[in-house]
C-alpha cells in the first residue's frame, strides 16, 4: 500500500511539537515515523521554534496528501540547515573559540559558546538576520500556496514583545515573517516584525500552544512531541547548568499551565460536573520524549547542527516514536497514556 494513503478506519490525532533549536531534529524523528504509519492520520499540528518549523514543513509537504513527499522535504530541510550550519556557525565564531580556548578554560567549548551567544550575541554579530534559517526556509515553502491548500490545520505561536501575550498565527496567516518570529530567540536576534507588531519566540507563552488544536479540531488525541525535560534529575551547578535550566522553565511553564488546566477539566468531565452547555470536550494526553539521560540532548548540545548530531537526533526519534507507537496505539481514541495529575498537579 503507498505511503501517501490513509487506512480505512484509521485513528485521527493532534501533534503539539515543541521547540528546540537542533533539538528539532528529534521532532523530524517523530515525524518521519508517524508519517510511515497508514493507520495514523493527522488532523492539525500546532509548533513553537523548531517545532513551528517542522509542523510548517510537515503541513507543506502534505499538500496534496503526499506523505512521502512530506518526509522527502523535512529530510531536505535539515539536511540543508546541517550543511549551512557548518559552513556558517564556526567561522562566525571564529574569536568567540579562542577566547574560550585560551582565557576561560572550559572543558566544553560549546557549553561557553552557549552562555557566550546568549550574552554577547544581540547586537554584536548581525542579529537582524535570521540566517541560515530565514534563506533556507524560504528555498523549501512557497507560504502562498501554503496558505491556499486544503491540507491539515497548522498554527504556530510568537510572543508579542510589547504586550507580553501569545500570537497564534494559522496556515492561513502564516509568513516567512510569522515562521521566523517563532524561533526568535531575543538573546540572538532582533525581534521580528509582523504586520507591526514585533515578536520573539513563542515558547516563553507556550512550547507548544495546545489549545487551538482543541479547539479548532474534532480529534481528541493529542501527542505532545517534547525536546526537553520537565523536571530536572539532577541538581545544576555549574553557570551553564544553571542558565539552561532556567531556560528550560521558562520555556515549559506555560506548557504545564495549559496542561494543568486541561487536567482540571478532564477531571470534571470524568466526574460529570461538566454542563452540557459549558462547550468542553476530554482530550486524550500523550507525550513522545527523548530518552532519559540520553547525552546528544544535554544542554550543551542544543544549538550544534552538524550533521551527524541532526542525524543522530533523528535516530532517537524514529526509534522512540517506534516504540510508542507498539506500546501504545491500541490506545488512541480510548485514553490518555500519561497521568496527568501525576505530571501537571
Amino acid at each position: 500500500m503507498s505511503a501517501n494513503k490513509t487506512v480505512s478506519g484509521s485513528k485521527k490525532v493532534l501533534l503539539a511539537m515543541q521547540g528546540g533549536a537542533a533539538f528539532g531534529a528529534f521532532g523530524w524523528g517523530v515525524l518521519d515515523r508517524l508519517l510511515a504509519d497508514e493507520r495514523l492520520e493527522i488532523e492539525g499540528v500546532s509548533g513553537t521554534s523548531s517545532g513551528a518549523v517542522n509542523a510548517a514543513v510537515l503541513t507543506y509537504g502534505l499538500i496534496g496528501h503526499d506523505r512521502d513527499r512530506a518526509r522527502k522535504l523535512l529530510d531536505h530541510f535539515w539536511q540543508c540547515i546541517s550543511a549551512e550550519s557548518e559552513s556558517r556557525r564556526w567561522g562566525r565564531f571564529r574569536s568567540l573559540r579562542l577566547l574560550g580556548s585560551k582565557l576561560f578554560h572550559i572543558h566544553r567549548k560549546e557549553i561557553f559558546l552557549e552562555v557566550m551567544s546568549r550574552v554577547l550575541l544581540p547586537y554584536n554579530y548581525n542579529p537582524a538576520t535570521m540566517e541560515p534559517l530565514r534563506g533556507v526556509i524560504d528555498k523549501i515553502i512557497d507560504f502562498e500556496r501554503l496558505a491556499a491548500a486544503d491540507t491539515i490545520k497548522l498554527f504556530v505561536n510568537a510572543t508579542n514583545v510589547a504586550t507580553g501575550r501569545n500570537r497564534v498565527f494559522s496556515r492561513e496567516e502564516i509568513t516567512l515573517d510569522a515562521l521566523c518570529a517563532s524561533c526568535c530567540l531575543p538573546f540572538l536576534f532582533d525581534a521580528v516584525s509582523v504586520n507591526g507588531d514585533r515578536y520573539w519566540d513563542g515558547g516563553y507563552m507556550g512550547n507548544p500552544t495546545i489549545y487551538p488544536l482543541i479547539y479548532n479540531c474534532t480529534s481528541h488525541d493529542i501527542i505532545l512531541v517534547l525536546t526537553s525535560p520537565l523536571a530536572a534529575k539532577v541538581q545544576p551547578t555549574t553557570a551553564a547548568e544553571i542558565l539552561n535550566r532556567v531556560s528550560e522553565v521558562s520555556f515549559t511553564a506555560a506548557l504545564v499551565r495549559e496542561m494543568r488546566a486541561i487536567s482540571f477539566v478532564t477531571g470534571l468531565i470524568a466526574n460529570n460536573l461538566v454542563s452540557p452547555d459549558a462547550n468542553l470536550r476530554k482530550v486524550n494526553v500523550h507525550i513522545i520524549a527523548p530518552p532519559e539521560g540520553d547525552k546528544d540532548f544535554a544542554s550543551a548540545m542544543n544549538f550544534r547542527a552538524e550533521r551527524a548530531h541532526i542525524e543522530r537526533m533523528q535516530a532517537r526519534g524514529h526509534d522512540v516514536t517506534d516504540t510508542w507507537l507498539r506500546e501504545n496505539f491500541a490506545h488512541l481514541g480510548t485514553r490518555s497514556t500519561v497521568d496527568l495529575e501525576a505530571l501537571f498537579g
